[in-house]
């Protein structure tokens, strides 16, 4: 089971990464803009009142529908998605339900998505010295 200390963790230990400050999301910036790559998922909880955080769910970029598609597919005690993501790379995890390693995996995925090839270089030379 993981939690958003987890996500946290793990998030901020990628090259460039910054924790928004107005919600949880994290950004890399790899450029003059920087770029979403996981966030808490804005519930819509009642059809005519705003999303409101859902703290045991994390939104991460995955490379398009069809990676989204499969993983849904696979694990759908894990992962799932809603309308409003129809179109959009992002695919929503339960936390509760999601290892540690497999987290990490999606949230480094994600990042690597975003990320600029110098941060990218930057991450596996750090890899690669052991961390």
């Amino acid at each position: 089971m993981a939690t958003q200390d987890d996500v946290r963790r793990i998030a901020s230990s990628l090259p460039g990464v910054v924790e928004e400050e107005s919600r949880f999301g994290f950004n890399v910036v790899s450029g003059k803009k920087p770029k979403q790559f996981a966030w808490v998922w804005l519930e819509r909880t009642h059809p005519k009142k705003a999303r409101v955080p859902q703290p045991k769910v994390l939104a991460v970029r995955v490379t398009g529908e069809e990676e989204k598609d499969f993983l849904v597919h696979a694990q759908p005690e894990v992962f799932f998605t809603e309308a409003h993501y129809n179109g959009y790379p992002a695919v929503l995890i339960r936390l509760e339900a999601i290892t540690l390693d497999h987290l990490e995996t999606m949230i480094v995925n994600a990042w690597h998505l975003q990320a600029s090839k110098a941060l990218i270089a930057e991450y596996a030379a750090r890899a690669g010295a052991g961390g």
